[in-house]
């Protein structure tokens, strides 16, 4: 799995960090929103003010682990990139490209 991002988390819950792959270079937030339902996301992110993509709060079924499951997408890309926020060390957070 590739490394995609790293994020501090505010006070606030908000992440804030970059995007880095070998097209994108951004500085991104992603922000905690109210529900709309019970699909609906949890979290909106942003990059130089437009909105890149979603994330759903979810925890690991072994370990109970919390993480951000997110969805990036932008007209400028083949296919949605679809990515986890997991916690790493000393307070940073990590975005890990899947497939």
């Amino acid at each position: 799995m590739a490394q995609i991002g790293t994020f501090t988390r505010s006070d606030d819950g908000t992440f804030t960090g970059t995007i880095r792959t070998l097209n994108i270079n951004v500085k991104a937030s992603i922000k905690p929103i109210a529900k709309e339902g019970e699909r609906s996301p949890d979290y909106r992110i942003a990059a130089n003010g437009v909105e890149l993509g979603a994330g759903w709060s979810k925890a690991a079924k072994e370990t109970g682990a919390e993480y951000v499951s997110v969805k990036l997408d932008d007209p400028s890309f083949t296919a949605p990139v679809y990515a986890t926020l997991v916690q790493g060390d000393n307070g940073e957070h990590r975005l890990i490209w899947s497939r």
